[in-house]
């Protein structure tokens, strides 16, 4: 089966959504740890790929021929709230590669600051493709086109130059051959790969240990650690990312993706849990990452508590009354 039950939501002990998954923990050689369900199960990455897709420009010297800082850095793999420390670095990155916010292709939304709390725009407020979610990806992608002379109308076509180099890195860091990436169009435009669970996982345990990859691993260097030392610009206020890498105390890259995808990298261990809830389902997803970090033995008793709030064991109405329970009806296979 490819997919096994994660987590259940019951109301008055009677069992109402289950929601199904798989995960694969790897080290940084591929070598599968741990499973449930099919860890080979072919997943779109979504966002959790916008630190390989940063590498081109990475190993082209683009950080430091433009000056980019670690903050900025870690905007480019980013999925943020569209605050407006958030605009500030997307403009900063604009500035230095002489782009500008128009020649972005991702387009625009409601800034996640506001939908993702249910809040209105406040009176007079407007929004442009900076407050992108995927902004910084693109202001990077932008900088690539200003450093090779490249056609910065076209940068999200699959058979641009940067898309070419993007692929390649993907399918270096991640153990594929390159011509085996499955591919598909992202939410923001540019084109998203498809791998196998456990080699999400690899590209992320060589994230997280950067050394054990000799092509990419100055530039891995850069990005995982600017990524952990500015979680609150990799996400933002209230959200996962920044709220994992901060109890993960230096140790962990995590990155979220749509549709209910997540990774978790540990430093440390040298190994990385690659997650997919089947519906997409956000909350069923944060909770079964953090049950599989216990039981995986990767959380002390203070880190446990602190992710206490993304487990969500209680289901309470608008009124705050509980109602309910949420809680996980798995178990992780060690190899």
């Amino acid at each position: 089966m490819n997919f096994v039950p994660m987590i259940e939501l019951t109301r008055n002990g009677i069992s109402e959504c289950l929601h199904l998954g798989a995960l694969a923990v790897t080290d940084i050689h591929g070598k599968l740890i741990a499973s449930a369900g099919n860890p080979h199960w072919l997943c779109f990455t979504r966002s959790t790929l916008k630190a390989l897709q940063a590498l081109p420009l990475i190993q082209s010297g683009g950080a430091q021929h433009f000056g980019f800082s670690s903050q900025e850095l870690a905007l480019m793999c980013a999925s943020h709230n569209g605050e407006d420390m958030h605009v500030a670095q997307v403009s900063s990155i604009l500035k230095k590669s002489g782009s500008t916010y128009k020649q972005m292709q991702c387009g625009c939304h409601v800034p996640y600051r506001f939908s993702f709390n249910d809040l209105p725009l406040p009176d007079g407020f407007e929004y442009d493709e900076r407050h992108h979610n995927c902004s910084g990806k693109h202001s990077g992608f932008l900088a690539y086109c200003a450093l090779h002379e490249l056609p910065a109308e076209t940068y999200t076509d699959l058979t641009h130059p940067l898309q070419l180099q993007v692929r390649k890195a993907v399918a270096d860091v991640a153990g594929i051959a390159s011509e085996d990436l499955a591919w598909g169009i992202d939410g923001c435009s540019a084109p998203n790969f498809a791998m196998p669970l456990s080699n999400l996982a690899q590209a992320y345990a060589r994230v997280a240990q950067p050394e054990s990859n000799t092509e990419y691993g100055a530039s891995l260097k850069l990005l995982g650690e600017a990524m952990s030392a500015h979680p609150e610009l990799v996400s933002g206020t209230g959200r996962s990312d920044a709220d994992f890498m901060r109890v993960g105390r230096g140790d962990w890259v995590t990155k979220v993706g749509a549709d209910g995808v997540q990774v978790i990298a540990s430093r440390a261990r040298g190994q990385a849990l690659a997650i997919k809830i089947a519906d997409g389902n956000k909350p069923a997803l944060f909770a079964a990452s953090v049950e599989a970090l216990d039981q995986l033995g990767w959380l002390d008793s203070e880190q446990r508590e602190a992710l206490k709030p993304w487990r969500s064991a209680g289901l309470k109405n608008i009124k705050g009354a509980n109602v309910g329970e949420r809680r996980s009806v798995f178990k992780i296979q060690t190899l």
